[in-house]
């Protein structure tokens, strides 16, 4: 889970994240929504596929990232054991 903390803490990384929240998309596609390097992208992309958080899939010449929704179920599933846990402590 430190990967995942780690990629979540970047903000362009962030922004990726929400991309791809809407469609799949080339890294290509995802380099048009910013103003760095496209080997800059390439390396918060290969970020966020060691968190685990994006998965790739070749179609042709082009790679297409998507979410990796079990990820984020797991991290809320975590997150969300302190709500009701700690009201008693109180």
């Amino acid at each position: 889970m430190n990967d995942t903390f780690k990629a979540l803490s970047d903000p362009t990384r962030r922004r990726i994240l929400d991309l791809l929240k809407e469609r799949d998309m080339s890294a290509g596609d995802i380099a048009d929504h910013f103003q760095m390097s496209k080997p800059s992208i390439s390396h918060h992309l290969n970020l966020l596929k060691q968190a685990e958080l994006v998965l790739d899939e070749r179609h042709g010449q082009h790679i297409m990232y998507s979410l990796n929704t079990t990820v984020f179920q797991e991290l809320m599933k975590w997150v969300l054991q302190f709500n009701g846990e700690g009201k008693d402590r109180q």
